[in-house]
């Protein structure tokens, strides 16, 4: 245990917040560590919203059909652990302790270079990367962008394909100011004949289309190349058919709500095609579709209570949050809404508040416990015109208190960061439901 302890406070030594630009760091740290990076079948996944998501579909269509499957994420809702997982399990203690440890002397080393102290994200991606290729390899590997993407620590990757979910608003400081900014960001992590899938839209589909064309990278969009039809809301989820230059699917169910996740889920079904036929994974139709009715994401559309209905959504940029009014209107259009919102300093807030206003009837904004957090009497400025807020400092008291004047026509909405929903989970002791653990 205190090894284990030792190792994470060694990580978080490392600068947390700061966006350092261009990937000499970490081309410095992998050439030390013998480029481990050459090994993994890997999967690189990007895009502003639907990334997590996507991910997990692939990844239990893939373990389905029988293969072993690693993957990358961040931020994680729970243990630092589980940000790097395989086979839905997270690393263990010792596995993650031999991974820095091989990290740990050349990101030490690299602050008396040239390119200066590598970021605490530059460090767990160099460990994911060795864990995965040394420690404890497996058939595929799917890494998730952490920002960006050009300029992202994980674009050192040679992938087997790429997906790019969407782009919109979200980090402008750092990747914008305009859209057409953030897309180029985006499709930075397009590599030279590697095939890309995405669900980009306008602007921001073309400038995906002309740099996959310079990179002479096959492209498939949705709506063009692979469509998605017949979308039906089931009780907790979505069925819909499903069709591409190789396949043709009627009636793939998936249990994440929204018509947002059926593009995740259809962006994840184009990735298990396109493996199955340009590079001979054998996944079988049965095994494709239980992998999708498998997929559990946390924290997206999550209903943790039915009486009274109690609904967790990570929604954290301006378009994550309209896909999630938008929802609120699809599957609850009778029920009064009550908000409990916390959000970080850096984020859109009012943009965020202004997509809620017309579906919340009472809004309680707090905060949790993040050195990012915004506190509730900052969240009050960016309250748009109509919306009747009201601060709370401690969340816990405030979701006990909403709880007590709920009836049964109404409903809680928990929402406005990944981690504030994550540490709600957390407080709460939810779990993942037994389908997705098996």
């Amino acid at each position: 245990m205190q090894r284990y302890e030792n190792a994470v406070e060694w990580l978080k030594k490392w600068d947390t917040f700061s966006l350092k630009l261009g990937m000499e760091r970490m081309a410095w740290m992998l050439e030390k560590l013998g480029h481990p990076e050459r090994l993994l079948r890997s999967v690189h996944i990007g895009g502003t919203n639907g990334k997590g998501s996507t991910l997990t579909f692939l990844e239990s269509i893939l373990r389905q059909a029988g293969y072993s499957v690693g993957t990358f994420t961040s931020p994680s809702l729970g243990a630092f652990n589980e940000r790097i997982k395989k086979d839905g399990k997270p690393v263990t203690d010792e596995a993650l302790c031999r991974a820095i440890e091989m990290v740990r002397p050349h990101a030490e080393a690299l602050g008396a270079t040239e390119h200066g102290e590598p970021t605490e994200f530059e460090v767990i991606t160099a460990v994911a990367i060795v864990y995965f290729a040394k420690i404890d390899p497996c058939d595929f590997v799917l890494f998730e962008v952490g920002l960006g993407g050009l300029h992202d620590s994980t674009n050192v990757l040679l992938p087997m394909l790429t997906i790019i979910t969407n782009v919109g608003w979200d980090h402008v400081e750092q990747l914008g100011p305009t859209l057409a900014d953030i897309a180029r960001e985006k499709a930075g992590i397009i590599k030279p004949g590697v095939p890309v899938i995405t669900g980009a839209e306008g602007e921001a589909e073309t400038i995906i289309q002309t740099t996959a064309a310079e990179r002479r990278a096959k492209l498939y969009r949705l709506g063009h190349e692979f469509q998605i039809d017949g979308v039906e809301r089931t009780e907790d989820g979505e069925v819909y058919d499903f069709r591409s230059p190789f396949s043709r699917y009627e009636r793939l169910t998936i249990r994440m709500a929204g018509r947002h996740q059926v593009i995740n889920a259809a962006l994840a079904v184009m990735a298990a095609d396109y493996l199955r036929n340009f590079f001979a994974v054998d996944i079988e139709e049965e095994a494709l579709r239980d992998g999708l009715k498998r997929a559990f994401w946390p924290g997206r559309f999550e209903k943790i209570s039915e009486r009274p209905l109690v609904i967790l959504d990570g929604a954290h940029n301006p378009d994550g949050m309209r896909a999630l009014a938008d929802e609120v209107r699809r599957r609850y259009p009778n029920r009064r809404l009550h908000l409990l919102f916390a959000a970080f300093k850096d984020k859109d807030c009012a943009a965020m508040l202004a997509e809620l206003n017309d579906v919340a009837d009472r809004v309680v904004l707090t905060t949790f416990d993040h050195p990012r957090a915004s506190r509730p009497s900052a969240l009050m400025s960016a309250v748009p015109e109509g919306m009747r807020a009201e601060e709370a400092g401690d969340w816990q008291t405030a979701y006990h208190r909403m709880l007590e004047v709920m009836t049964d026509e109404d409903m809680l909405l928990i929402t406005g960061s990944l981690h504030f929903v994550g540490t709600v989970r957390q407080a709460l002791g939810v779990s993942d439901p037994p389908l997705a653990r098996s």
